[in-house]
């Protein structure tokens, strides 16, 4: 017996498609040829480019240069484009390397299938096939391959700026960009007023998390413990009316808070003068405005917390809570042993995204204070920015990109690192785990 199988393998290992026309699968071996013949032909035209750019970032920057009489401008190499396009071009080559992987493959299993003398499938019917049998994975692949595109991509651009002297004053094409290794790393934790700042932004990035993931998520419990007490009329109506704060836009809601707390001109300041009181500086005090993002937080989070929970409380069964009264369990002893374990049951998941989310809740912070007051010991940092916020202003306001990509990959690990460990040791998590 001849052996099909590696015959059409080294065939296929050979040139794309070969191992398939010697399977007499012609239309499927004419599309590899044609697939890899293009891919050949990309990669000569763009592989070599694309490694030094990535190498060098680039040889020649912008120059003005004098042509007789005049003067022109030469251009001259862009480090980012030249980081972006090979990056690109890389991920094309990798993904090529794999449908030739892929046609090795099928090569020999189609090999193997004429050794059993099994009849191979045709064009069409490998198309029917795949549609029947492989469905889910055609499905997944379009959208996998935009999630590298526009997410994977990204962040492996943001990890190597970080890698790279990229600032305002290298940037292209006046100047170009070169590569610095660990250098931005050492210099945000080394460097005394960036360690103090990244601390500090840090410190109060965490403790900002906790307090709005505890305080929306409790606020919208206590909210639906006695929105679904019993004796509660309209119900629908009051679950309508705490639900207002979630319906309007965030974006307005903070514009109009920002006005609100305005402490010269707000109408609450206005309203407790009135009274005889001197308002404090609600957004302009670093204590206050602390205080302020946090009590605008509850305003704005509570009501999802509350919908959750009590879509939650009403699939609880009521025969636990009423063998738990003929045993003489007070309301505390229900709610620590029923209530509130069948709630986190069910959304410890969602109350630890809820939390990663706050670490990185960019609106609050940005629209209501712009991380002020200005903190003089910081660098480019206020007193109530977050690492997402300090971000912004490393990179956007002030061109310090490198330093934004460092803090960029300190704020992933953290969130990943975070979401894992804590995600694992729910109890959803662990059962979900014991039934596979």
């Amino acid at each position: 017996m001849r052996q099909h199988r590696m015959t059409a393998a080294v065939l296929s290992a050979v040139f794309m498609g070969l191992g398939q026309l010697y399977n007499r699968q012609f239309a499927k071996g004419i599309s590899f040829i044609v697939l890899y013949a293009a891919a050949i032909y990309y990669a000569i035209n763009n592989l070599g480019h694309a490694l030094w750019g990535i190498v060098t970032l680039g040889e020649t920057k912008q120059h003005w240069e004098k042509v007789g009489k005049l003067t022109q401008r030469v251009p001259g190499d862009h480090s980012i484009f030249l980081m972006i396009e090979g990056l690109i071009t890389i991920f094309v080559v990798l993904l090529i390397i794999y449908l030739f992987v892929m046609n090795v493959r099928d090569a020999y299993f189609g090999g193997k299938l004429r050794e059993e003398g099994k009849k191979l499938n045709n064009f069409r019917e490998t198309l029917l096939f795949i549609v029947d049998k492989k469905f889910p994975q055609l499905v997944i692949t379009i959208p996998l391959v935009f999630v590298f595109f526009f997410t994977v991509l990204p962040i492996i651009f943001s990890v190597l700026i970080a890698f790279t002297n990229y600032n305002n004053t290298h940037e292209p094409p006046g100047n170009l960009v070169d590569w610095q290794g660990f250098r931005a790393f050492k210099d945000l934790l080394g460097l005394s007023q960036w360690a103090h700042t990244f601390l500090g932004v840090f410190t109060w990035t965490m403790v900002w998390a906790v307090l709005s993931t505890f305080t929306t998520f409790f606020g919208g419990f206590a909210v639906a413990l006695l929105v679904q007490q019993k004796g509660i009329r309209f119900k629908s109506v009051f679950r309508a009316i705490y639900m207002i704060p979630f319906a309007i836009p965030a974006f307005l809601s903070l514009l109009i808070m920002r006005n609100l707390f305005n402490a010269q001109f707000g109408p609450i300041n206005a309203m407790l003068l009135k009274l005889g009181i001197v308002g404090p500086e609600w957004l302009t005090d670093p204590t206050w405005a602390k205080a302020t993002i946090v009590m605008v937080n509850i305003w704005l989070g509570y009501p999802l917390s509350m919908l959750l929970i009590i879509g939650i409380l009403t699939t609880i069964p009521r025969d636990l809570y009423e063998a738990a009264e003929v045993d003489g369990a007070s309301a505390s002893y229900k709610f620590r042993k029923i209530t509130f374990p069948s709630v986190m049951f069910s959304l410890a998941p969602i109350f630890i995204g809820q939390f990663t989310g706050n670490i990185n809740n960019f609106n609050v912070i940005f629209l209501l204070t712009s991380g002020g007051p200005a903190n003089s010991e910081y660098q480019f940092a206020g007193h109530t920015d977050i690492l997402i916020t300090w971000l912004y202003s490393l990179s956007i306001t002030n061109g310090r990109y490198n330093f934004a990509a460092v803090v960029s990959i300190f704020l992933f690990i953290i969130i990943a690192v975070f979401a894992n460990l804590s995600f694992r040791r729910t109890r959803s998590f662990r059962e979900e785990d014991m039934l596979r």
